[in-house]
């Protein structure tokens, strides 16, 4: 199976709502499609990288530069997802470009051969729970009204974003008015320091699932301090970017439960991986999310359904921030998400959508 040629899509995504973190609001999602073409199949990936770079280093124009300057050209000839990584192994960093690579070179691997993701990542579950994400808002009655929908329309799990001055109070108004048996969990996008220490204990009382990268991304050292610190346990998402990232942090103490996205550690077979290890070591693991489109959700219900994966991830249905996705959209049934069973990552992209909401195409032959 020749690769042919790969075409690099950009598509502007409007969100139902804005979204805010404590590093900044999107309203829009600039996306970075690759789809990577042989004469036998093709195969779809999304590159998860931010207009800019406030999440991690890595920024969508950057993105597209690396994989048509860099990436595309190391590719190897056949479509062998497991020579990817080593073939692109030499530059350094860009985990998100290089994930959107081997994703569409696998999807067309799978398609060819007629193999679902989830069959060929090891998925044990037809089905996933969904936890939703819900940014910070301008007050507390409004955060409670978002709440109160996505507890109606049936989320099992739900996740607030935290920064100093929007941690406490919002936590505490959100489990008085939903009860102990909500699961309620926070993620601070490192937005604290460790001499924030004792104000973080204080969310200790309102019995979270975890705390989700309280401090920066690069101090394993210091989540290991924090971790002695606080009951409530942590889980880690910016600071892993590879199995080897996430052994550190396990041995060191720095987390108890691992957030697992696959663009972040480059690829769904380094997700593997890291599910593999923090299994084998009792460590929980779930798959967080990043806005993607039906294209990069499929993908990533397909991982959530390995055994491993046992806390609801951030893969949310479709129009928890799209109005129209590129792709059939995904719906929730009872708090979970049907694992798609078709080749490959089981969706393809609508092609009248697509085109609508396209904002430039790039071939790159072979």
């Amino acid at each position: 199976m020749e690769i042919t040629g790969v075409e690099l899509r950009r598509i502007a995504m409007p969100l139902v709502s804005p979204f805010r973190t404590s590093f900044g609001t999107e309203s829009h999602r600039d996306v970075l499609l690759v789809r990577v073409v042989t004469p036998d199949a093709e195969g779809w990936g999304e590159c998860v990288a931010m207009a800019e770079p406030l999440y991690s280093s890595e920024y969508v124009d950057g993105a597209a530069e690396m994989l048509r300057r860099f990436l595309i050209p190391a590719l190897p000839a056949g479509a062998d997802p497991q020579a990817v990584g080593p073939a692109l192994a030499p530059f350094k960093g860009h985990r998100m470009a290089k994930a959107a690579l081997e994703t569409a070179v696998l999807d067309a691997r799978l398609r060819a051969s007629g193999e679902s993701l989830g069959r060929f990542l090891g998925a044990t579950r037809e089905r996933v729970p969904c936890g939703v994400s819900v940014g910070i808002m301008d007050s507390v009655p409004e955060l409670l009204d978002a709440v109160a929908g996505y507890v109606e329309e049936g989320y099992v799990r739900i996740k607030l974003k935290i920064e100093p001055g929007w941690d406490v109070a919002p936590v505490q108004a959100v489990r008085e008015r939903f009860g102990d048996d909500l699961l309620l969990q926070v993620d601070a996008n490192a937005a604290y320091t460790l001499a924030d220490a004792r104000h973080l204990a204080r969310l200790d009382a309102f019995g979270l699932l975890l705390i989700e990268q309280p401090l920066a991304n690069d101090d394993l050292v210091q989540h290991a301090r924090l971790a002695r610190m606080l009951g409530t346990p942590i889980c880690l998402d910016e600071s892993i970017e590879s199995a080897e990232h996430a052994a550190a942090a396990v041995s060191l103490g720095a987390c108890s439960i691992v957030n697992v996205k696959p663009g972040r550690v480059g690829g769904y077979l380094e997700a593997r991986r890291i599910h593999d290890l923090c299994r084998a070591s009792g460590v929980a693991v779930w798959c967080g999310g990043m806005l993607e489109t039906g294209i990069g959700r499929a993908a990533n219900v397909a991982l959530a359904a390995l055994p491993g994966f046992t806390l609801p991830g951030d893969t949310s249905a479709s129009r928890r921030y799209y109005a129209t996705d590129v792709t059939p959209p995904f719906e929730l049934a009872d708090g979970h998400l049907a694992v798609p069973t078709g080749p490959g990552i089981g969706v393809e992209p609508i092609p009248e959508i697509l085109r609508e909401v396209t904002t430039s195409a790039e071939w790159i032959a072979r």
